[in-house]
C-alpha cells in the first residue's frame, strides 16, 4: 500500500512524532508512507529532519504566502505523480486544502482530527474550516468520545468516525535526566509538559502550586508557545520565581520525567495526551483533568487521580495527596504503566490504522 500523509509541522508535535512512529512500523505491516509538508521562508525543520533521519521521503510544498493558491496545483501534482493508494491528512489546514484541491477524487481519504488548540481569534475562525473539509473524508479519525460527538455536530456522518488512542514505546522515559536544572534535591518536582497554549490552563496549576508550597514544590514546564508571557507574568505575581524553571522548546521531554515526583495534565480541553502517556510509561503518578479522552485512558483512584478543570483547591489536594502518600503514588503508576504496557503499544495502533486503510481500499486491490 502507499500512503501519502500531508500535515503541516514545523517541531515535533504529539502528531508528529506519531506519524513518524507509524510510517516506521508500517513498513512491516506492507505500508509505504511518503509525507507531504508545507514550508515557508526555510528551507527545512526539525520535523524535516527527523522524518528524514527515519528513511521516510518527504516532499516539501513551498508556500510563497499565507495564501499561495500555487500550493493546490503543487498537491494535486504530487498526488498525480505518486499515485497513492491512501491519503492521510493531519489538522485543519492539511484538511482544507485536500479537499480544495480535489483529492478526494484521486483516493481514499482519511482525515485526522486532534482537536482544536485556542490560539488567536485567526485560527479559531480557521478552525470552523472543517465544517466544510471534514464531510468529504472517507474517514475521520479522532482520539475520544467528546471529540467525536463534536465531529458529528459539526455534520460528519458518525458512521464514518472511528476512535483510535494515541500510543507510546514501553521502554519510553528511560533517557538520561539533565544535570543543568539545578533544582536542589530536596524538591518534589512537579512536571507539565506540552505547549504553552491557553487550553493546556497552566495558569490554574501555578496558583495550586503556590497553594502548596509549604511541601517544598519545584514545577517544570517543559513546551513553548504563545502564552509564555502570560505565564510569566503570573509566576511573578505567585511569587514563584525560586519554585518553576520553564525549559522553553525540547527535541524531547523524555529526560525530564526521570527526575519528575509526579506529572501534571492541567488541561481545559484534551484529545488522547501523549503527555499523559508519557507519564504513564515513564512510572511517573499522574494528576490531570478529567477531560476529553483522559478519563478513557486512566480511571480515577486506580491509576491516576482526576481533577475538574480549572479547580485549583481540587488539584492542589491531589498534587498533596500523591506528593505525600508515596505508597498511593507508587501504586497509580504501577497501574498506569501496565495499562500502557497493555493497551497503547505502538504496533497495536499501526496495525488498528492499516486495517482501517485496507478497509477503504477496493475489494480487488491486492
Amino acid at each position: 500500500m502507499k500512503l501519502l500523509a500531508i500535515i503541516e509541522a514545523y517541531s515535533m508535535t504529539g502528531p508528529a512524532k506519531n506519524l513518524i512512529e507509524f510510517a516506521t512500523l508500517a513498513r512491516e505491516l506492507g505500508v509505504d508512507t511518503t509525507i507531504a509538508t508545507f514550508i515557508r521562508g526555510q528551507e527545512s525543520n526539525i520535523f524535516i529532519e527527523t522524518a528524514r533521519s527515519s528513511s521516510v521521503p518527504v516532499h516539501v510544498l513551498r508556500e510563497r504566502s499565507l495564501a499561495d493558491r500555487a500550493v493546490l496545483k503543487d498537491l494535486a501534482g504530487l498526488v498525480e505523480r505518486e499515485n497513492p493508494d491512501v491519503i492521510q491528512t493531519h489538522a485543519v489546514k492539511s484538511h482544507f486544502l485536500a479537499r480544495l484541491a480535489g483529492l478526494p477524487k484521486s483516493a481514499p481519504w482519511i482525515a485526522f482530527h486532534h482537536g482544536y488548540t485556542w490560539p488567536a481569534f485567526r485560527a479559531r475562525a480557521y478552525n470552523q474550516l472543517d465544517r466544510w473539509s471534514l464531510r468529504a473524508a472517507s474517514k475521520v479519525l479522532t482520539v475520544s468520545i467528546p471529540f467525536r460527538d463534536e465531529l458529528a455536530s459539526k455534520g460528519v456522518q458518525p458512521d464514518r468516525i472511528e476512535i483510535v488512542h494515541n500510543a507510546i514505546r514501553p521502554d519510553w522515559g528511560t533517557a538520561k535526566p539533565p544535570a543543568d536544572l539545578n533544582i536542589a534535591p530536596d524538591r518534589k518536582v512537579i512536571l507539565i509538559v506540552g505547549r504553552l497554549s491557553r487550553e493546556k490552563d497552566h495558569l490554574t496549576l501555578l496558583r495550586a502550586v503556590e497553594r502548596i508550597k509549604n511541601l517544598n514544590p519545584h514545577l517544570l514546564i517543559v513546551g513553548e508557545g504563545p502564552e509564555r508571557a502570560r505565564i510569566e507574568q503570573e509566576i511573578k505575581q505567585l511569587g514563584l520565581s525560586a519554585h518553576v524553571t520553564l525549559t522553553g522548546h525540547q527535541l524531547s521531554a523524555e529526560p525530564y520525567y526521570g527526575i519528575a515526583n509526579l506529572a501534571v495534565l492541567a488541561s481545559l480541553s484534551e484529545g488522547s495526551p501523549n503527555a499523559l502517556l508519557e507519564a504513564m510509561a515513564a512510572g511517573v503518578p499522574v494528576v490531570a483533568t478529567n477531560v476529553g479522552g483522559i478519563p478513557e485512558i486512566v480511571k480515577h483512584k486506580e491509576s491516576a487521580l482526576l481533577v475538574p478543570p480549572a479547580d485549583i483547591d481540587a488539584m492542589a489536594a491531589a498534587m498533596t495527596q500523591l506528593l505525600t502518600n508515596s505508597s498511593q503514588a507508587r501504586n497509580l503508576a504501577d497501574r498506569a504503566r501496565m495499562l500502557v504496557l497493555v493497551k497503547h503499544s505502538p504496533q497495536a495502533r499501526a496495525k488498528r490504522l492499516v486495517d482501517i486503510y485496507n478497509s477503504l481500499r477496493p475489494s480487488d486491490t491486492p
